[in-house]
């Protein structure tokens, strides 16, 4: 089994659920940017990212300076770890498992915090405990993948403060965050923590998976040419730089997509309840459910694709992840399972 979703080159597959890009698919404009890039292909590309930089700078309203980009957001998280070199990291579970990834490759010590079933996978008070003084680093998800929950404005704010005075670094992960609504961001908190990193993607609001596109905001400008230091030379490729400058203009697109979104997963939630299915409360684009039937393998059969959510930490057998995806593509799931 794959540790991702996505993988439609070992399986035969007419409809993918198993990755979570927008229904909308990639905006006209940015296919534009891309096919214009290709006569950008004879020189190397910008290796400050100067328009990129200016452009997502003047999108998020945060100075350009606080910004890194990366091939994607998993070639940050590898950074970040790099660049902070810590002992021993927190990862509350289930969560994406690219964090452990990262963690592992610098043979950092990981804890991972359960969090709880029962309350639906949120993260609570009690996470406190495990917040030791020799904690380095420690990450969030806003939303969570695979349960698409928010975390808690208030709690998150006291983590923050709890952390930046024991000196432990958040990286908050929020690379489906536009699905929801850019105010629920943390990016409002960005001035004040000094060690508050938060990552976000292109990807997969603008479908672009394989562009490879991602950035972090921080503050701290010691952690950031840290950070900048793990990053190889040219790590953006013009597709990636030509394709961001036009993604960071598309607010009217990521405004459309949310109202879409919430309308097109509400209507999933209350079909997979009405088939009998258990689901968790999601506002992203993608919904976990739980089944003691094997869905996975007999939707593959049928050449559906969803995500087997067995081999995420903190879950397993009988736990899937499905996106939302468009009403035609979700009626046939529907009438599948």
């Amino acid at each position: 089994m794959s540790i991702h979703g996505g993988d439609i080159y070992r399986n035969h597959v007419d409809i993918d659920f198993s990755i979570n890009v927008n229904p909308l698919g990639t905006p006209e404009c940015v296919k534009k940017a891309l096919r214009g890039a290709v006569e950008m292909c004879g020189k190397y590309p910008d290796m400050e990212a100067e328009r990129l930089g200016e452009a997502v700078s003047m999108f998020l309203g945060v100075p350009k300076e606080y910004l890194l980009f990366g091939n994607g957001a998993s070639e940050l998280f590898m950074a970040i770890v790099h660049g902070i070199k810590p002992g021993k990291v927190v990862i509350p579970v289930p969560s994406f498992y690219g964090y452990e990834y990262a963690a592992k490759s610098v043979d950092g010590e990981i804890i991972y915090y359960e969090m709880n079933q029962e309350n639906n996978f949120c993260l609570e008070e009690k996470m406190k405990r495990i917040l030791t003084e020799d904690v380095d680093l420690l990450f969030l998800a806003n939303p969570n993948n695979p349960i698409g929950n928010l975390l808690d404005r208030e709690l998150v704010k006291e983590l923050l403060l709890y952390c930046e005075n024991k000196g432990i670094y958040v990286v908050v992960d929020e690379c489906f965050i536009e699905f929801c609504g850019n105010q629920l961001s943390l990016l409002s908190e960005i001035e004040e923590y000094d060690h508050l990193i938060i990552v976000r993607t292109f990807t997969k609001i603008f479908t672009i998976p394989g562009v490879r596109l991602g950035y972090l905001v921080c503050k701290n400008n010691v952690v950031h040419t840290k950070i900048a230091g793990q990053l190889p030379e040219w790590n953006l490729s013009c597709f990636a730089q030509e394709a961001g400058c036009i993604c960071a203009k598309q607010a009217e697109f990521i405004e459309k997509t949310k109202i879409y979104m919430e309308e097109e997963r509400q209507f999933m939630e209350k079909e997979l309840m009405q088939i009998g299915l258990r689901t968790f409360p999601s506002v992203s684009n993608f919904i976990t459910i739980y089944s003691d039937k094997p869905l996975y393998e007999k939707l593959l059969k049928r050449g559906i694709l969803i995500r087997d959510c067995s081999n995420f930490r903190g879950l397993g057998k009988g736990f899937y992840r499905i996106a939302v995806k468009n009403r035609n593509q979700n009626k046939i799931l529907l009438e599948n399972l």
